[in-house]
């Protein structure tokens, strides 16, 4: 079984989009352990909502590739 589920995360493009991406997913109730801007991976905890986290990172004006 996975540790942690990973989403790559498009639209950022500065440190101001990592902080951003990282408080949507917060809100969305699952901190990331961690954005990466370079790769644009997020890396969550395995029992994360990824559907709640990809309509909060989505709000926030970024996309979730598939």
């Amino acid at each position: 079984m996975a540790q942690e589920l990973i989403l790559k995360v498009t639209g950022m493009d500065c440190d101001g989009c990592v902080k951003a991406v990282t408080r949507a997913a917060t809100g969305a109730g699952t901190a990331p352990i961690s954005v990466d801007l370079k790769s644009g991976e997020m890396r969550l905890p395995a029992d994360a909502d990824v559907a709640a986290i990809t309509k909060a990172v989505t709000r926030a004006g970024f996309g979730i590739a598939s």
